[in-house]
């Protein structure tokens, strides 16, 4: 067994999963994340990446490969011992916002905190500075059903924020949130990654949202790929060739494509 870099928080190393229905999601996926760094996982909608990001965090298990948090051994842990994990150092957010009905706002994102034995007073504390931040604080005791879609999300980001995870997993987390408050949302959560040395690993088909990492990893069907520029293709009486079935590329210019890693 090859123990992952040094330098990688997180190391994965030829990923496989399919699904139930035996499509597949992930077909050997590999890849390195460094301390305090902001990855973007990109592609479009089934490219696999949610699947990734359940493999990282050790919510699902790979069905073959292996995946390492500063040098331990994720894929040979037990179910608890991966809950433990994903509890002590790991933060979540989802695209959809889940919160606990009977708590409070301050209460929900405070819950983390609390469950791993923190005091209720300093998990307010801690709470409430990152309601602040993300300009939430005002609803700390207002009740999840009487906040709007947005807000319940900046509740959930604050949730994953306070207990000051070594690596945050994200998952479409602005998705419910409108464009101006995407942005605001998206400088706040990377600008507070970067501040506490919070390694971040973000999935999103949002070119825009892709642009704030460090670093992106695009997936197509399951696979890391890569963007290749081709030259132009050029006929014998020196123009350049149109591609079939849409307009020539703009002069200058080659075609791309996207080969597997």
């Amino acid at each position: 067994m090859e123990a992952p870099p040094d330098n990688d928080v997180l190391w994965a190393r030829s990923l496989h999963f399919t699904h139930r229905d035996g499509s597949p999601a992930l077909g050997g996926v590999s890849l390195g994340v460094r301390e305090g760094e902001i990855l973007a996982v990109t592609g479009p909608r089934g490219s696999g990446k949610t699947t990734l990001l359940h493999c990282l965090s050790g919510l699902v298990p790979a069905q073959r490969g292996e995946v390492w948090f500063n040098s331990v051994p994720v894929h040979t842990m037990g179910a608890t011992a991966r809950e433990r994990l994903r509890r002590d150092r790991f933060g979540w957010i989802d695209p959809a916002p889940v919160l606990v009905p009977e708590l409070n706002v301050w209460e929900n994102a405070a819950l983390p905190l609390m469950l791993r034995g923190t005091s209720r007073r300093r998990a307010k504390a801690a709470a409430m500075e990152w309601l602040e931040r993300l300009d939430i604080g005002g609803r700390s005791r207002s009740r999840p059903h009487e906040l709007t879609q947005a807000e319940r999300q900046r509740v959930c980001i604050t949730r994953a924020l306070a207990p000051a995870p070594s690596i945050l997993f994200a998952d479409e987390p602005t998705a419910p949130l409108h464009r101006a408050d995407r942005n605001h949302v998206l400088r706040t959560l990377t600008t507070a990654a970067r501040s506490h040395g919070i390694t971040v690993v973000l999935a999103t088909h949002d070119p825009d949202t892709a642009a704030l990492a460090d670093r992106t990893v695009p997936l197509m069907d399951g696979r890391r790929v890569t963007t290749v520029h081709l030259p132009p293709v050029t006929e014998p009486d020196g123009r350049g060739a149109e591609p079939e079935g849409r307009g020539a590329e703009p002069e200058g210019r080659g075609a791309t494509c996207s080969l597997s890693v």
